[in-house]
């Protein structure tokens, strides 16, 4: 039996198509690479998905396993290797185009995701991943058939038009731990008909489906941290240059799983989080090289 702590990213594997080229990205992706970076030693990092048999799924798998990620549950489909074009505002923020029918969108279930399954201690997977049926039956089968004590956290990760309002509201039951942002707050509370401040709004999701942890985070505005005995952390945004968002808050959550996985104290977890989100903030791509002093391994 291994010693370190099995983590998974569930979901989409693309390119990210920036007007000076195509970097690798997707949202579980950025948050294999940001674990098995943040981790280190302690931590065994899978990623969870299908690639095309083509030139741009071959890269994908070469940069995952740069990355220390383990590509044994990475399938090989048909369809061409996701990606997605990708406009930069002057702020540095992100808007997104999607290709439809690639290869993340027809991930299904297999012996290996049976396995991984049933040994990961956290998983990360989000709405995006769901958008089309075969790949939605394959990630809520994966995420049910973890075990109890097993982390399974939702990164809401709206991205329109590929979100559904059933297929948010029927994820949100499955997970224990939840990661959104400061847009998509206000989109899960009318949907479930909350009102309030931030803080109310995340302390009645809290009462609602008894999460082990809520992380809201807010962009320049900082993050919000809210545990399952009402201890709350907030911390404030930290000046920083923003080269571009993107991977920022994969990175977050993977600080915070790992986190999670050590027992460490909520402001702890939280601090590391967001200074692991700063730094990406401030770097080229999704899932730059982590910096020894940011490991937490």
């Amino acid at each position: 039996m291994t010693s370190k702590f099995i983590i998974a990213g569930l979901g989409e594997i693309l390119w990210d198509v920036f007007p000076d080229g195509a970097r690798f990205g997707g949202a579980p992706a950025n948050f294999a690479c940001s674990a098995a970076g943040v981790g280190g030693d302690a931590v065994h990092a899978f990623m969870a998905s299908a690639v095309g048999s083509d030139q741009p799924g071959e890269k994908a798998l070469q940069i995952l396993k740069q990355k220390q990620v383990d590509v044994s549950c990475v399938a090989i489909e048909s369809q061409q290797t996701g990606q997605v074009l990708v406009t930069l505002d002057p702020h540095g923020k992100a808007t997104y185009e999607f290709a439809a029918n690639t290869a993340w969108d027809n991930l299904n279930w297999t012996p290996e995701l049976e396995q991984l399954a049933s040994t990961v201690h956290a998983v990360c997977f989000g709405t995006l991943g769901q958008r089309s049926e075969p790949s939605r039956r394959t990630i809520r089968k994966f995420v049910t058939s973890t075990s109890p004590d097993c982390l399974r956290i939702l990164d809401i990760n709206l991205r329109r038009p590929f979100w559904e309002e059933n297929t948010l509201l029927e994820s949100i039951p499955l997970a224990n731990v939840m990661k959104l942002n400061d847009e998509e707050l206000p989109v899960v509370a009318s949907l479930l008909k909350l009102k309030g401040t931030d803080m109310e709004l995340l302390q009645a999701l809290q009462r609602q489906f008894s999460f082990r942890l809520i992380a809201l985070t807010r962009g320049g505005n900082g993050s919000l941290l809210l545990a399952a005995d009402g201890t709350i952390s907030d911390l404030p945004g930290e000046p920083t240059t923003v080269i571009d968002t993107v991977g920022a808050g994969d990175a977050f959550t993977a600080a915070m799983a790992v986190g999670l996985l050590n027992g460490w104290p909520l402001s702890k977890l939280h601090q590391r989080a967001a200074q692991l989100a700063g730094f990406v903030c401030g770097q080229p791509g999704a899932t730059p090289e982590i910096p020894e002093a940011l490991q937490i391994g």
